[in-house]
């Protein structure tokens, strides 16, 4: 019999206080019922002797603390899975929302997952194609990686996610290959968009969709990301399947974690964030990887854009100190047409990248090389003009325009395998006499 308990203290927000709750657990399932007989679904974030706090998935209109009673149901928050949600759509709480039956679930798994032990974690390794040159080459993703991709308000970076979801592909292996992507506070025309390419490529068959909208509930948002990731698991560690999760965008996450935190009275960190978000972000980002013994893999592209474009601000800054490595996308490159905007000079992999192939290192490091000389000039030719440049550098100032325009950008549909990137890399370099 669950214990039904009529002493709720206090509705703030999304937030409800229970006093005098004994044998309950953070994370855990609750529900209140309304004088109505209507129950509203919760969870336990906060427990604080005796006292708890939950977060409500739904409104808080109606609760009162007087006739209203709250449950505690002994289990966390669990997503049905199965090798059928393959070209599934599921809303942030893990209900199908695509208008097709339910799945026949082989298992119930808690959403917060296992901790991954450090020595059972295998390093990364296999190249994963994304058929995109600027990554491929220059920033190369392997099976295990967590490259986030930090934009600024306003750039595209919603276009790369779809991009690289479609079209990324483990060349052999292309039958156990499969897209988890949760779409974090996004608007309706971002879900749309995604849902329309998804469908128009095909790439929707090997994806499984987890959709939570600007207009969805808080607690939602919460729980997407840990959705996909549970979904990941199973298919990466009980399936023997590679997973590519792509979450975007995590700055709506951070902040529906400060909201929380404020609506909770908790003390405020960095700009308001709450001190427990490096943690919570860790929490994610750790779920990702290869381990040993295990023939799956999950790799991660976290998306997040950088409020005023600040790299150091304590959402990029703490997931830069988490994963392996960053893109980073230049507003000054969109504003010349190139797409996708990514600053080559500003991103890097910390994977060993020599996995690829000796061939694609050694473009690869004089393509950065050529492009670093040649950014100097250029910057150069702005202060004094052409005629102050040698023959020599304005070759180079000429490449870096080159370059931009031929190799970093690239055509929202066009795929360019890791051979294509290479000749066009190698004819770029044709374009200076001395390296």
């Amino acid at each position: 019999m669950i214990k039904a308990y009529r002493t709720i203290q206090e509705v703030s927000g999304p937030l409800v206080v229970i006093n005098n709750v004994q044998g309950v657990a953070t994370g855990e399932l609750a529900e209140i019922e309304l004088p109505t007989g209507e129950r509203r679904r919760c969870r336990v974030v906060e427990i604080d002797k005796g006292a708890v706090v939950v977060q409500l998935f739904e409104s808080a209109e109606g609760i009162s603390p007087i006739a209203s009673k709250a449950r505690f149901l002994g289990r966390a928050l669990e997503l049905a899975v199965s090798g059928d949600m393959l070209g599934r759509v599921f809303n942030g709480f893990g209900e199908a929302i695509d208008n097709s039956p339910m799945i026949l679930a082989e298992a119930n798994k808690d959403i917060n997952g296992c901790p991954t032990n450090p020595i059972s974690r295998d390093v990364p390794a296999g190249f994963i194609e994304t058929g995109i040159s600027v990554i491929d080459a220059l920033n190369p993703l392997f099976k295990g990686q967590r490259l986030p991709i930090f934009s600024c308000p306003g750039l595209p970076h919603e276009m790369i996610a779809a991009q690289i979801a479609c079209q990324a592909k483990l060349n052999g292996d292309a039958d156990n290959f499969a897209i988890v992507f949760a779409t974090i506070g996004a608007a309706f025309h971002e879900y749309d968009y995604f849902m329309r390419e998804f469908n128009r490529t095909g790439a929707i068959d090997r994806t499984v969709v987890f959709a939570n909208l600007a207009g969805d509930p808080t607690a939602q948002r919460i729980a997407t990301p840990r959705m996909a990731l549970t979904a990941a698991e199973y298919l990466a560690f009980e399936k023997d399947m590679h997973v590519l999760v792509i979450l975007t965008d995590m700055t709506n996450y951070a902040e529906t974690l400060r909201e929380i935190a404020f609506a909770a009275k908790e003390v405020p960190g960095r700009q308001g964030y709450p001190g427990y978000m490096h943690s919570d972000f860790a929490a994610i980002y750790e779920r990702a990887g290869r381990r040993i013994g295990k023939s799956g893999s999950i790799t991660m592209i976290p998306m997040l854009t950088m409020p005023g474009d600040d790299k150091t601000h304590p959402v990029p800054d703490a997931t830069g100190h988490i994963t392996d490595g960053q893109i980073m996308l230049s507003r000054d490159l969109y504003k010349k047409g190139i797409v996708p905007p990514v600053d080559v000079l500003r991103s890097q992999s910390r994977v060993n990248d020599k996995t690829i192939g000796a061939d694609v290192s050694d473009v690869a490091d004089q393509l950065m090389a050529t492009y670093v000389k040649g950014a100097a000039a250029g910057e150069l030719m702005k202060i004094a003009g052409e005629s102050a440049l040698s023959a020599s550098e304005l070759q180079y100032a000429q490449f870096s325009e080159t370059f931009e325009k031929c190799y970093i950008s690239q055509g929202r549909n066009e795929y360019r395998q890791i051979e294509d990137t290479l000749a066009i890399g190698r004819e770029l370099l044709s374009m200076v006499e001395e390296r």
